[in-house]
């Protein structure tokens, strides 16, 4: 491959590294499919926002098609011997293959003394690590619990916030994992040795120095092409980690340097490649990493694209949960959606199709609307004027 790349050969590069230059499977997706994509984007952005579907579930759908979204609940949340995922604070609130556990427990540690995390969760790692560990000898004895599980009125115990802070220190630091979700989507904790793979567990753990040179890694093989910011921000790194990273992936030869018109300096993954054409068509959720990155995202597609839920509704642009819609290598189109559950039917208050979109992006859009409500159990896509029926 050259040391200059296009433009253009840089967004196909990305499409590719994250799972777009390839058909999607025929047949059926089972936990072989899923599976490689979870390793291929090396973790799944966590939300619990659900006007259309939770976040998480949405990039398998996006480059697998319909798959059971049964087969992520499984790996994430399913008994000990079908564990796959788990979840962590990686690119904010995560899932991720298994494998990267041993090379986030740095992370753990530094959470442990203290040295990471906003003020109201580092008092528990120092001066109130006393009653953290009261919350974590709870657990121990009477099992997996939720924030929601210590009663305000319970004598020596905090009222809610406090009881889930102390919580999400212990996850931090790596003393609690999350067992399983409720309905409502509450983190239910437990004791990592009651939920993880004892062989996982027993792994060495890295140096990291080792670690980051991991993370930057998969973060590159993931991204294609990347710039240092958006390699430690995959799994965010700080800068001053991941530069040594870089540097000394660089000198191994798995990154190698490429200059990309309009662009700060940039790396390819070794193993990245352009294809000369892409077949894409996909609704990317709002944290989907291809686009979960707003700069990246506007310099590889000349997308400008800001999530506009916490907007008020007369001061947006493009609607309340739009999602960008992907046509071969270009975003085309914002789609605003909303699942309507009890009547069953997928809204679709609003198509903003960009500037050159082709003359096909509305029947392309339409298809792939109708295959997501089918996916979703919808019976009905109520479209806005002007998109086919």
């Amino acid at each position: 491959m050259p040391d200059t790349l296009s433009p253009t050969e840089a967004r196909r590069m990305a499409l590719a590294a994250q799972g777009f230059g390839a058909a999607r499977p025929l047949g059926g997706v089972g936990i072989r499919q899923f599976g490689r994509n979870a390793d291929r984007l090396g973790l799944h952005q966590i939300d619990s926002v659900n006007v259309l579907a939770r976040a998480h579930y949405l990039p398998a759908f996006s480059r697998l098609g319909a798959y059971d979204a049964a087969l992520l609940d499984r790996a994430a949340w399913g008994p000990r011997r079908e564990r796959r995922l788990f979840e962590y604070w990686a690119h904010e609130a995560s899932l991720l293959p298994l494998d990267l556990h041993p090379l986030l427990r740095w992370r753990m540690a530094r959470a442990d003394r203290g040295e990471a995390g906003y003020a109201g969760l580092r008092r528990f790692a120092l001066e109130r690590r006393a009653e953290a560990m009261a919350l974590l000898g709870r657990i121990r004895e009477e099992g997996p619990l939720a924030a929601s599980d210590f009663d305000r009125g319970r004598p020596g115990w905090w009222e809610w916030s406090e009881a889930k802070r102390g919580l999400e220190w212990l996850f931090y630091a790596g003393h609690l994992t999350t067992a399983t979700r409720r309905r409502s989507f509450e983190r239910v904790y437990d004791l990592p040795e009651r939920v993880l793979p004892a062989a996982l567990l027993a792994r060495p753990t890295p140096s990291e120095p080792e670690a980051h040179r991991a993370l930057v890694e998969r973060a590159a093989r993931a991204l294609g092409v990347a710039t240092l910011n958006e390699l430690a921000d995959y799994f965010r790194l700080a800068p001053a980690d991941a530069r040594p990273a870089v540097a000394a992936l660089t000198e191994e030869g798995v990154l190698l340097p490429v200059t990309v018109p309009g662009w700060p300096a940039a790396w390819r993954h070794r193993d990245a490649r352009a294809p000369r054409r892409l077949h894409a068509r996909a609704l990317l959720a709002p944290f989907d990493p291809l686009v979960w990155e707003r700069a990246r995202t506007e310099r590889l597609f000349g997308f400008r694209y800001r999530i506009e839920i916490y907007v008020p509704a007369d001061r947006r642009l493009h609607g309340y949960y739009v999602l960008p819609f992907l046509l071969g290598d270009r975003l085309v189109a914002r789609v605003d959606l909303k699942a309507d559950r009890a009547a069953r039917r997928l809204l679709v208050p609003a198509v903003h199709e960009e500037p050159g979109a082709p003359p096909e992006t509305r029947e392309e859009l339409a298809a792939e609307l109708y295959l997501l409500a089918a996916w979703l159990g919808l019976d009905e896509v109520v479209m806005p004027p002007g998109m086919p029926g």
